[in-house]
């Protein structure tokens, strides 16, 4: 790089001195006197070959300058590039680490604001669940959640077992199942995220078992307590349906 600026440096010069010389020669009264008209003219002539020849040499540096500097961005952004693919790299390296110790040993999570110990393979066990019941297999769902509330009854995973759990019972019918869990959930976990879905089950529930004045009651509380929420707005209708 340094002999390159040399180069331009150089080249620079030669093209201030040819410069210099022209306008010398033009507008000196004796450079007329030692010179025909002819050797004047060639001389000019010359000399501007010569300026012109120096000023091509000059911006064909210069292009290979803008080159190699283009060429050097490129390898800084291809550098920036393979950092930033490590770093993913190492983020997504050390997330299935964690994961696969957490396979292992119990940790401490929060799930949907509830904070507890998961104990290992407690995770599996209640998306094995889930899977079943939005595959439709429903009584593998009912199965497995009421499985993982024995096994794990202080998970955090507990309030959506329970509300899953609630939702495959009514799914298949079991009106006074999914009534009690629902309704066991609700009194554990008042303040859940899923109460006012899990009210909207329990109303339904109520109501498919007969139960109309409690399922009236449970809509009227979820309008009560959830107001402008798309809950309330069909508990809004199925209280106005229910004569």
């Amino acid at each position: 790089m340094k002999s390159f600026f040399y180069s331009c440096k150089q080249t620079l010069s030669r093209a201030f001195c040819l410069s210099a010389a022209l306008v010398c020669l033009c507008s000196s009264n004796s450079a007329w006197a030692l010179f025909s008209d002819d050797e004047a003219r060639k001389a000019i002539l010359d000399l501007r070959k010569s300026l012109a020849t120096t000023q091509l040499d000059l911006q064909n540096q210069i292009d290979a300058l803008k080159t190699e500097n283009a060429k050097l961005r490129g390898k800084v952004e291809e550098l920036e590039k393979q950092g930033e693919e490590i770093n993913t790299s190492q983020k997504t390296y050390y997330q299935d680490l964690d994961n696969r110790l957490g396979n292992f040993e119990p940790r401490t999570v929060t799930i949907e604001g509830v904070t507890g110990v998961m104990q290992p393979g407690e995770k599996k066990a209640y998306d094995d669940a889930l899977s079943a019941f939005q595959s439709g297999n429903l009584k593998k769902a009912e199965d497995g959640f009421s499985a993982f509330i024995t096994r794990y009854p202080k998970s955090p995973y507990i309030p959506l077992a329970l509300f899953w759990s609630g939702n495959s019972k009514y799914a298949n019918k079991d009106y006074s199942g999914a009534i009690a869990q629902l309704q066991g959930m609700i009194k554990r976990f008042p303040e859940h995220p899923r109460i006012p879905a899990a009210m909207l089950t329990l109303g339904n529930a109520q109501l498919e078992s007969g139960s109309k004045v409690a399922a009236k009651k449970t809509f009227s509380e979820i309008i009560s307590k959830f107001p402008d929420t798309d809950t309330a707005s069909k508990a809004q209708q199925l209280l106005t349906a229910t004569k």
